[in-house]
């Protein structure tokens, strides 16, 4: 059963929520960060990358404990303020593509996590997880949700419907275009609604931030067996999480860029492929996939359909039916001789959103050598490989959507 839990939120106020919210900071050019930093006070940026105050990189713990700092700072001035009740969140985002997204903000068990009522697709590196739990153990409080999915369930959306019809506490844009809709719900007999619903899961899926789930499980697990006053229902115990419903995930596929062809000629890597892919030349104009196990290739100014010879490759698991899988196992690895998808610098991956002509333009720059496009991955390949245990190569999926920070808090 899912254990989901109301909370009391930290949340801007709403006349500079949409001044407040950003993107995680990686994503940002240095260019674009200087400029939100320099002409935007409240950028919740100010708060995740607190050496700017001093023209200075900060790293460790001197910069979570900054990090921290600054957060408080915002509560002291008023940027933040926290509700009262425990409350569900019903959050909507309506992207520029008319993409719509209606979930549910809530606290999500870490022992959900532990016993695989909470699944994964994606492995987790070891470093990256304890330095984020690091993190999180001294500022106090995630800013991001972790995107979770679960079945569609009548009763749910019908109370996410009926919230909807009332005020909405936040409503803004972004300068991506994307509008931003927030609903509160604090009436206890909607919350065990909710809930319940929620218990009645056997089973929810990860579909982004694996390390966010992983590092609040360690820490849960750190509070359990180092603190003496460890207590059972304190917020350590949970994470922040968004809860949509599977129909309204949308995966994009991740396409390859490599380098160069691992000293073979055009027509040597030919005839490699030709063992099992049959190959047709699709000529000049930009062609993409539309079949599971069929990929397009870029090569020397041309396009290529490349069609499985399923005689030569025997689908045992969910993971083998995987088209990154697929690409990896019989061209990446014993072709081209790219066996580490993720520190192996002949690779890069660019998602599906931008189509084949960015794989065109980045291979006749002279950038790369060839290009692949797959179709992108479904959710039920996403649940069949994480029910198995399995896990997915690198940069399989692109998923939307993408959560802002700073919107909703989640303290600890």
């Amino acid at each position: 059963m899912a254990k989901v839990v109301p909370f009391k939120a930290v949340r801007p106020t709403r006349a500079i929520v949409g001044l407040v919210a950003a993107r995680p900071y990686q994503s940002y050019t240095v260019e674009e960060l200087e400029s939100r930093m320099d002409y935007n006070p409240y950028s919740f940026l100010h708060v995740v990358n607190p050496g700017y105050k001093y023209d200075k990189i900060i790293t460790g713990e001197q910069r979570y404990k900054l990090v921290k700092n600054r957060y408080l700072e915002f509560k002291e001035d008023g940027v933040f303020v926290q509700d009262e009740k425990p409350s569900f969140y019903v959050y909507r985002i309506v992207n520029r593509h008319k993409q719509v997204f209606n979930g549910i903000i809530a606290a999500s068990s870490a022992e959900d996590y532990a016993n695989n009522v909470i699944r994964k697709h994606e492995d987790t590196i070891s470093h990256r997880e304890q330095t984020f739990k690091t993190y999180l153990k001294t500022v106090g409080f995630n800013a991001e949700p972790v995107l979770l999915t679960y079945p569609d369930n009548e009763v749910i959306a019908k109370v996410i419907e009926d919230t909807q019809k009332g005020h909405a506490e936040f409503e803004f844009t972004m300068t991506y275009r994307d509008t931003h809709y927030l609903w509160k719900i604090d009436n206890e007999a909607t919350i065990f609604i909710l809930q319940n619903e929620f218990s009645r899961m056997d089973r929810v899926y990860i579909a982004d931030g694996h390390h966010r789930s992983s590092s609040s499980y360690l820490l849960y697990q750190d509070e359990k067996e180092t603190n003496p006053n460890y207590d059972p229902t304190a917020n350590y115990n949970y994470f922040m999480s968004y809860l949509i419903p599977e129909s309204d995930l949308v995966i994009y596929d991740f396409n390859r860029l490599v380098k160069d062809l691992n000293g073979h000629s055009k027509e040597a890597f030919l005839i490699l492929l030709d063992e099992y892919y049959r190959i047709e030349n699709r000529g000049v104009h930009p062609y993409h996939p539309t079949k599971a196990h069929h990929f397009s290739m870029y090569l020397d100014g041309e396009f290529y359909s490349l069609y499985l010879r399923k005689t030569n490759y025997e689908f045992k698991t969910a993971l083998d039916k995987l088209d990154a899988q697929l690409l990896y196992k019989t061209i990446l690895e014993p072709i081209l001789g790219i066996k580490d998808l993720k520190n192996d610098k002949r690779i890069s991956y660019v998602n599906g959103r931008d189509e084949m002509v960015s794989i065109k333009s980045s291979v006749d720059s002279g950038d790369y050598k060839v290009g692949f496009g797959m179709i992108p991955a479904t959710v039920n390949q996403m649940k069949e490989i994480a029910d198995e245990g399995l896990t997915m190569p690198p940069k399989s999926t692109y998923i939307l959507p993408k959560l802002r920070s700073g919107i909703t808090i989640y303290e600890f």
